[in-house]
């Protein structure tokens, strides 16, 4: 194949058959249909599909496993007989440089996706987490004003005045405005050359609830991705350099779901909606990434959604573990043993147990002879019994799922 030429090949599938299956690691090849029909099915169907389970002319699958190198995530088989476009993974890059509308297609197509799963797991994890809403940035002030953090805090009752110019708590957010002036103006400030932009320690990227325009991409530096939930600040995520963040906001035109916060100076560039296109277009290297990205993000939600819906505790921690692995593409053999690079506090964490009843549970874990803690990270002498495990729990959910719908009839 020539590096300015792409040969892609057609496949056709009888009515009926399986184009392909969930939890297969065959995902070097995606698919776009070309005519025919297409059910995506799932062996646990998490949450409905916002965009339906019928694919038809135009739509894609299998590009999450694809792009992501792990295992299909759900099943594909053909309603009718079926005709489809077969891309190769290292045809991509190749492809959307002769055409980008699809890179925007799937782009955006994963935006909605994600943003869908994030906000089923916010509202299964976290009962009392609110939508994104710009007139919550008042409250969002308070929280860090009380916490002492006062750029942040002054960063948000900014935004609420600015998105809210009718809104009831004006006189106060001026108020607090006026108060943290002498913070604001003795802290460093934000360095802006051209995309580039340079932020100091705890410095305010976007804030859940606010309007945005911009994506970034890390080039050095930490940025903590957090949400408040009951007057908690909640944690969902450390990034590091190289990684895509924001992106929802400028591909739906909606708040922010989160807050990005510099963890420690750290350096990104910030691409706008507006030339946003142009990049992808220009830029196919760009556009690879990103979708990349999205797709490891996906299936990381997909597979917290199913850690969620395990209804035992002990199944919950061997679910993380199983994830785990599986993110680090660890291969899961028998007496293949692994380390995990955090302990039983973190474990507990992870799993979202308050940490009186997550002691019970990690010492039912190391009940298991497989499981021992070596120098406070937790091992596993044996990838396969914790396969073994998972599949169980994930069994018994959905015999007492299955049995809870018999008796609503």
């Amino acid at each position: 194949m020539q590096q300015d030429s792409v040969q892609l090949s057609m496949a056709q599938f009888k009515k009926g058959s399986f184009i392909i299956v969930e939890g297969k690691l065959d995902s070097n090849e995606f698919y776009i249909i070309r005519s025919g029909k297409v059910q995506i099915q799932k062996e646990d169907e998490i949450v409905e599909d916002e965009a339906g389970n019928v694919l038809n002319p135009g739509d894609f699958f299998g590009v999450v496993s694809t792009m992501s190198g792990h295992p299909r995530i759900e099943s594909a088989i053909a309603l009718t007989d079926v005709t489809v476009i077969v891309i190769k993974k290292d045809q991509f890059g190749v492809l959307i440089q002769k055409n980008a509308p699809i890179a925007l297609k799937i782009i955006r197509s994963f935006s909605r996706k994600l943003r869908y799963f994030d906000s089923a797991v916010t509202r299964m994890s976290f009962k009392n987490a609110v939508e994104e809403n710009p007139s919550y940035l008042f409250q969002l002030g308070e929280f860090y004003f009380g916490q002492r953090l006062y750029l942040i805090a002054s960063h948000a009752f900014n935004k609420y005045i600015q998105y809210n110019p009718t809104g009831s708590n004006l006189p106060q957010a001026r108020q607090r405005i006026s108060e943290l002036a002498q913070y604001v103006q003795s802290s460093p400030p934000v360095q802006t050359e051209g995309f580039s932009r340079s932020y100091p320690d705890n410095g305010v990227i976007f804030l859940e609830h606010e309007l945005g325009d911009e994506l970034y991409i890390l080039q050095q530096g930490k940025v903590k991705i957090t949400k408040i939930v009951d007057n908690n600040e909640i944690m969902l995520a450390v990034l590091e350099p190289g990684d895509i963040f924001g992106e929802m906001a400028i591909l739906e035109n909606k708040p922010r779901s989160a807050s990005g916060i510099s963890f420690g100076e750290s350096v990104m560039l910030a691409i706008n909606r507006d030339n946003f296109q142009n990049m992808v277009t220009s830029q196919p290297q760009l556009a690879t990434k990103i979708i990349t990205l999205l797709s490891e993000r996906i299936w990381t939600s997909y597979r917290q959604l199913s850690t969620i819906l395990i209804s035992d505790p002990l199944g919950k921690l061997y679910d993380v573990l199983l994830t785990q692995v599986e993110k680090n593409r660890i291969k899961v053999d028998k007496n293949a043993s692994y380390t995990f690079q955090f302990g039983t506090k973190e474990l507990i964490t992870m799993v979202g147990l308050p940490e009186d009843k997550g002691r019970i549970y990690i010492r039912n874990l190391f009940e298991n002879k497989k499981f021992k803690l070596v120098e406070n990270k937790i091992l596993i002498s044996d990838l396969e019994e914790l396969a073994k495990q998972v599949s169980y729990y994930r069994k018994m959910t959905r015999l007492e799922r299955q049995r809870e719908d018999s008796h609503k009839y």
